[in-house]
């Protein structure tokens, strides 16, 4: 690939470019608002000026309700060798250039992908080279598609150091379902809660209802576009949750009778509940997609000041020992906070004598 055409340059498509261009690859940008691809430009993602010629491949970075229409005006106007679209659904773009009538080498010259990575921010200031590295990128290649797009398309994913994964367009969109747009309604419900909460209860927030409503800081506009196209799998799965909250209200009522029998089965179904929550929770990938492994934190009390992770992570490298996951929790009303150090079991008492020895205060 020694060319490509980026059309829409928010947070996906600008890193897209950012990624090629780092390669040598020479982008063009292209946007319904041109501020926005002079932003992308000025970022060193690409150039905002018109290709000569064709381009080897045309990276279709719009919403859903718009990825075919683009997808389809780039085809007539021979703009690219190869097209890709990274919407966060598959099956529509496919089903809607059908529908525009492009013919069968138009429909061979196009591979619907998705790269299952973002942020809660958006635009292209918020874009990032690397923002794919490492995660997967979901292709959903056609009966009819080209072998040159589809080595194309692997070679985009390669230049972003991304994770190709090969689905069908319907299944992939049943996927994100279950994995990101469903949770990301549950976790705005949760966090509406919040919003005429008294001061004094969210003032106690923790980690936990931090994690819970991280993802419900996302640009709405975004999330109506990607629900708006894919809202049949996600209704189902919120109907079974919804099924799901009614049993465990039905629990929780329970819990408050003064009959015993009832305490006793209300107490069964939250058991059931919280069961199945560790169950599902299991299958969650671990590290570097691997099967998840269990592991035991070391609580440190830090001063929030500069430099201090780094201490720590550097004692714990004097250690011998690998940190395999790090979170903060901020202290209320204090300038101070609780690192917990994720480590192997074995690694426990090495890591929590080291950093004694080095003056850390360690929490149990």
């Amino acid at each position: 690939m020694r060319t490509a055409l980026v059309i829409g340059t928010g947070l996906i498509g600008t890193s897209a470019a950012l990624a090629l261009a780092s390669r040598g690859v020479r982008v063009h940008l292209a946007d319904h608002d041109p501020e926005q691809a002079r932003t992308a430009a000025a970022l060193g993602a690409g150039t905002d000026t018109e290709p000569a010629g064709t381009v080897d491949l045309a990276v279709v970075a719009v919403p859903p309700a718009h990825v075919a229409a683009t997808l389809a005006g780039a085809m007539r106007r021979g703009a690219a060798r190869g097209y890709i679209d990274v919407a966060s659904v598959k099956g529509g773009p496919r089903r809607d250039l059908e529908a525009l009538g492009l013919d069968a080498a138009a429909l061979a010259s196009y591979i619907g992908t998705h790269p299952m990575s973002g942020r809660e921010k958006s635009g292209p200031l918020a874009a990032t080279a690397d923002l794919f590295e490492g995660r997967p990128w979901v292709l959903t290649p056609g009966r009819d598609t080209d072998t040159e797009v589809l080595n194309l398309a692997l070679e985009l994913i390669a230049f972003c150091r991304a994770v190709p994964v090969v689905m069908d367009a319907d299944a992939h969109d049943r996927a994100v379902a279950l994995v990101s747009h469903m949770p990301h309604l549950v976790s705005n419900l949760v966090a509406a809660r919040l919003e005429h909460a008294e001061e004094s209860a969210v003032r106690l927030c923790g980690q936990g209802i931090r994690d819970v409503t991280r993802i419900a800081a996302s640009e709405p506009a975004m999330w109506i576009d990607i629900l708006s196209a894919n809202p049949g799998p996600v209704a189902d799965l919120l109907s079974d949750v919804a099924a799901d909250l009614d049993e465990t209200v039905r629990a929780l009522r329970a819990l408050q009778s003064a009959d015993e029998d009832k305490r006793l089965g209300g107490a069964g179904g939250i058991q059931e509940v919280l069961r199945r929550g560790n169950a599902g929770q299991t299958r969650v990938p671990g590290k570097h997609g691997a099967a998840p492994t269990s592991y035991e934190s070391v609580i440190v009390l830090i001063d929030d000041q500069p430099g201090q992770l780094a201490r720590i992570f550097a004692d714990a490298g004097r250690a011998g020992v690998n940190i395999e996951d790090v979170r903060i929790e901020h202290a209320t009303g204090q300038q101070a906070g609780l690192v917990q150090l994720m480590v192997v079991p074995q690694s426990v008492p090495v890591l929590t004598a080291a950093l004694r020895e080095r003056g850390w205060a360690i929490r149990q």
